[in-house]
């Protein structure tokens, strides 16, 4: 069996790789990525990171954006989110917006991996997932990148507030929030 051979069965499925992950089972690691690149069983998706496409019905599946950025960043304490999610919440926004955003410790600015672009944000603190309570900080923090009416959704946001754990959505403004929204839920909340 050729180092190539080799390389190929320890590739999996869906998996993204960094290549120092693939060094082990290759003598010519370079040689034998730009191959398997070029033979389709690899995807580049930005430098030193390749991704092991799902053949699906439909055809070639992405990355799943979760092990595509723990893989870029090589760590798993980040949270990937988009300002989609502030829709089911129920405070007025409606709008689709084509962006991810990453908090994390690491890395701040715009990256594009694969075909998609994620805006990093570091943060000091980043929760472990996301809440109800988070999404409404952060849609707090984010209201001047909004196309709603500004107006109405802090309206909106002090009326949902109220019905929120104020122990946990109080906790998650002090952590997480900006100095703007720190007030806003300060004042809805008192």
């Amino acid at each position: 069996m050729t180092k190539l051979e080799t390389l190929k069965q320890h590739l999996m499925p869906g998996e993204v790789y960094r290549r120092a992950d693939l060094e082990g089972w290759s003598n010519a690691v370079d040689r034998h990525l730009q191959q398997l690149v070029k033979e389709g069983v690899l995807e580049k998706l930005s430098g030193g990171l390749y991704y092991v496409p799902k053949v699906t019905a439909f055809g070639k599946t992405p990355a799943e954006d979760h092990e595509l950025v723990n893989a870029f960043l090589k760590d798993d304490k980040f949270l990937v989110t988009s300002p989609n999610d502030y829709n089911s919440l129920g405070v007025g926004t409606t709008q689709l917006y084509n962006t991810r955003k990453v908090y994390n410790y690491k890395r701040h600015g715009d990256y594009k991996l694969g075909r998609r672009t994620f805006h990093f944000v570091r943060k000091p603190y980043v929760p472990g997932k996301v809440t109800r309570e988070f999404l409404l900080v952060d849609l707090a923090n984010n209201l001047k990148h909004l196309a709603e009416d500004q107006p109405s959704l802090v309206e909106n946001i002090k009326k949902k507030a109220r019905e929120m754990n104020t122990v946990e959505l109080k906790q998650m403004a002090n952590d997480f929030g900006t100095v703007s929204t720190k007030k806003l839920f300060a004042s809805a909340l008192d």
